[in-house]
């Protein structure tokens, strides 16, 4: 069974348990994985009997060449803060961008797009060919960004990536160690960006505490007030372009008006205006 700690904690343990019963009982059950987070090895060991690990590096060790950074920012600035990154600095040239979930990773990609940042998305809901589309592009440097979910990018396997950037923190700390691996391969060094909001505190809490050194913070007060003029420019256009769009629909509303109706005054029942007498 290929990445066990996907499988077993992303609600395919009842799958795992069927297929399980098809199996003679007298079997050899081998369990791969690049994490293996407390709650998946209980379910790992209510499988298999008498197990034995073998682990290449231990779970909580990160590369040495990969540099980590932390840029503490709010929620509703990442995607703003995201692309003044992309465009301020130059060495990151080829960045693997991580995200929870899938509707994130289109959102993400979209926005980046927008701003002329040549971006794609990998998750569970894109088609295989998407996927390979999406991935040949990567690795050809045609894109510079892969917006990825962490099953989307199991497999992925690039020596060139020279940024992974967190856009949200895993809420499983082993998660983390395996996405900054994707960094500093073949002899070469690397850096990982985490975009941390208030929420997220407690997962880098939790990450610290199992690589057992703190990450560093960088100063990201320029960053995040380009990425402020960069929200406002946006929704500036976005009036702009509603602008024409609410007097075409005022236009369209107004051809549609009674001859000699007045704006604003309601139409006068049939047969005339009707007297009320009080009796």
């Amino acid at each position: 069974l290929d990445e066990a700690d996907r499988m077993l904690d992303m609600g395919f343990i009842h799958d795992v348990r069927r297929v399980i019963t098809h199996l003679p009982k007298e079997r050899q059950t081998l369990f791969f994985s690049a994490t293996m987070p407390p709650e998946a090895k209980k379910l790992a060991d209510a499988i298999l009997r008498n197990p034995a690990t073998v682990a290449v590096a231990p779970v909580s060790s990160t590369q040495e060449r990969v540099e980590q950074r932390i840029l503490f920012v709010d929620r509703g600035d990442k995607r703003p803060a995201l692309a003044a990154l992309l465009e301020s600095d130059a060495s990151i040239t080829r960045a693997l961008v991580f995200t929870q979930m899938k509707h994130t990773a289109n959102r993400v990609s979209e926005y980046l797009d927008k701003r002329g940042i040549d971006a794609d998305a990998i998750h569970g809901n894109k088609s295989q060919n998407a996927r390979q589309r999406a991935m040949a592009r990567f690795k050809a440097g045609q894109s510079r960004v892969l917006v990825a979910t962490d099953i989307a990018a199991r497999g992925i396997d690039i020596d060139e990536v020279s940024h992974v950037i967190n856009y949200e923190l895993p809420n499983v700390p082993e998660t983390y160690v395996h996405r900054i691996g994707r960094t500093a391969r073949a002899g070469k060094s690397g850096i990982a960006i985490s975009l941390c909001d208030a929420a997220e505190r407690q997962y880098l809490r939790d990450i610290e505490r199992l690589i057992r050194q703190r990450i560093p913070t960088v100063d990201a007060t320029t960053l995040i007030e380009k990425a402020r003029s960069m929200h406002a420019t946006d929704a500036k256009t976005i009036h702009q372009q509603a602008q024409p769009r609410a007097s075409q629909a005022r236009e369209a509303a107004g051809e549609g008006r009674t001859p000699g109706r007045a704006r604003g005054r309601a139409p006068e029942p049939r047969g005339g205006r009707r007297r009320w007498r009080r009796s």
